[in-house]
């Protein structure tokens, strides 16, 4: 039977994550990691974080970067070394996604399948991790939580780093605990928490957990064999970001985005560092419970909060015997909250609270049944299933509706602005139809030369199977949302050449080359891409100046936009085609 119920608990995690994951706008930082992962390439159009491949670049000038950062005036290749990691994270996430990409498209679908699988796969790894430690009835219960509750849920199905992160997390966390039991395990240990590393640094939290539960319970661990060799291994798994930065330090002096403001480097290329925009501590620890109540259900912290003053009395009735029992759990608590006050509480990092909170949710509601409906299965089904019940219509609500229904926080969660549905997409669509089976009869000069070879590469290859050549130009009016702009429109122009140019840049070719530049210039047809009100964008309105000025140009001269709607029925976009 629980067979059965582990496998209908994980089609329902599945099906949470999987379903309409296409949906929801390309907002947020996802964009900054798929982006990159398209070709693998260090640069995502980030004015204030330069990265080397900038620097390195023959055609770089003092005036794109720093001038002490002009590295490469000789014109030499750029050094081999900055391909094996990224200037702000280590590279896994950015393999993993580039491999779905060149496997399913340039996409929302693709970049954000594997958080969905990895996500699936905690949930399965909390039902292991739950009954190594506790039983299998905790296990169980603890991944059905995790699989329906809304936190969970939102994390699986966006391009960000913390759906792999959790999954490594749990997993490392798995094996510890069965190294506890047999020293060979301590070499998955090192390979989990290796990969996990080159998922995110923030993973590095289970290195304290774990030697501070080692000093406590078993001391004998650091005289294993088995122990050491998980170390090496671990290293040796994070040694291209090891790589990575000594090449970086020895080039300019300093080490990543990250370690150097680890380190208290403050190099002057970077200014705007991990930790300028958190706050200060006691900032921080208010903005704690408003972003763990903007993330989760109401009902789940309810149930959560009762668990843990549960947790609270029975420590003070029966003390030591407790924090032998619970000891792992209460360790990952602490230090996990105290890397959160150190980072920011974001909601992208108190994901990683979640499956532990599911473990107190389980042994609390398993308490609750033990004391005080024994031998009452019909009670505790009823009330198991309405909890579960309301949780799976928290996260389809805020997730696969496009919209959704009621008033937050009772029935809406903040967590759903994230992936909002604006109408982006419906751009993107449009453009990949609008441009299916073509390739762009001229491309811009590049600014750097590793995107001019970019665009070479792929005009190659559209020409050798047989594309036809079209003389397009798009403008887009400047106030379309930044990393929305960044997937829908610098991806086109940075990987595939098409000439594309704010309005702004469009109108001062204009003014200095004449009128009809861009006509003389060999180009056919041209669309202009102009936001309304109904979608999210850059400043305070939704139309420049410049775009007003454009449009009602447009209109004199007769010209009928075709609208674009998002799954709404809003018109999002009016775009003129010219």
């Amino acid at each position: 039977m629980k067979r059965y119920l582990l496998l209908g608990i994980l089609v329902t995690a599945a099906i949470l994550r999987l379903w309409n994951v296409h949906q929801g706008d390309p907002l947020g930082d996802e964009v900054l990691y798929a982006f990159r992962a398209v070709g693998l390439v260090d640069f995502d159009e980030a004015e204030f974080q330069t990265t080397p491949l900038e620097w390195f670049d023959p055609s770089t000038s003092s005036g794109q970067v720093l001038e002490s950062y002009v590295l490469n005036a000789g014109g030499e290749p750029i050094p081999a070394w900055t391909n094996v990691s990224f200037h702000d994270h280590p590279p896994l996430v950015f393999w993993i996604q580039h491999f779905f990409i060149k496997l399913l498209g340039e996409n929302t679908f693709a970049f954000r399948l594997p958080s969905v699988i990895f996500g699936v796969l905690s949930v399965y790894v909390l039902y292991l991790l739950g009954t190594l430690l506790y039983s299998r009835s905790i296990g169980l219960l603890s991944a059905g939580i995790l699989a329906v509750t809304l936190n969970h849920v939102f994390i699986s199905r966006v391009g960000l780093q913390e759906s792999y992160v959790i999954f490594f997390m749990l997993l490392a966390s798995y094996y510890f605990v069965r190294a506890l039991q047999r020293g060979k395990f301590f070499v998955f240990v090192g390979i989990t928490l290796g990969l996990g590393l080159l998922t995110k640094f923030t993973i590095f939290i289970l290195v304290p957990i774990f030697l501070t539960y080692l000093l406590f319970v078993r001391r004998g661990a650091f005289r294993s064999r088995f122990f050491w060799i998980g170390v090496f291994v671990a290293f040796a798994l994070f040694s291209p970001v090891i790589y990575y930065n000594i090449q970086l330090y020895l080039a300019v002096g300093h080490f990543d985005f990250q370690f150097s403001f680890l380190f208290g480097q403050d190099p002057a290329i970077w200014q705007i560092a991990p930790g300028k925009d958190i706050g200060t501590i006691s900032e921080r620890i208010s903005d704690f419970l408003p972003n763990l109540i903007g993330s989760h259900s109401w009902v789940f912290l309810l149930v959560v909060l009762s668990g843990f003053v549960a947790f609270l009395v029975s420590l003070a009735l029966r003390g030591t015997s407790v924090l032998q029992r619970y000891g792992f759990m209460v360790l990952s608590f602490i230090w996990l909250f105290l890397m959160i006050l150190v980072i920011g509480p974001g909601v992208r990092f108190l994901t990683m609270l979640m499956p532990f909170m599911a473990l107190v949710v389980s042994m609390f509601l398993l308490s609750v049944e033990r004391f005080f409906f024994m031998n009452r299965c019909g009670v505790v089904v009823g009330i198991l299933g309405t909890l579960f019940l309301f949780e799976i219509f928290y996260s389809v609500n805020n997730q696969i509706l496009p919209y959704p229904v009621g008033v937050t926080p009772w029935t809406v969660s903040e967590v759903r602005a994230v992936n909002a549905n604006w109408g982006y997409n419906e751009l993107d669509r449009y453009l990949r139809d609008e441009l299916r089976g073509k390739l762009p009869a001229f491309t811009f000069d590049a600014r750097y030369q590793f995107i001019s070879d970019l665009q070479d590469e792929s005009v190659e290859r559209a020409r050798a199977r047989g594309l036809e050549p079209f003389a397009a130009l798009i403008v887009y009016d400047g106030s379309i949302f930044n990393t929305a702009q960044l997937w829908t429109l610098d991806r086109l122009q940075v990987y595939h050449g098409w000439p594309v140019l704010s309005l702004d840049t469009y109108d001062s070719f204009l003014a200095n080359e004449g009128s009809d530049f861009f006509e003389r210039s060999g180009f056919k047809s041209l669309y202009y891409i102009q936001p309304t009100d109904a979608v999210l964008h850059r400043g305070d309105v939704s139309q420049t100046e410049a775009g007003k000025r454009f449009e009602q140009m447009l209109l004199d001269q007769g010209s009928t936009p075709l609208l674009l709607s998002n799954l709404r029925g809003d018109i999002a976009f009016r775009v003129y085609v010219l």
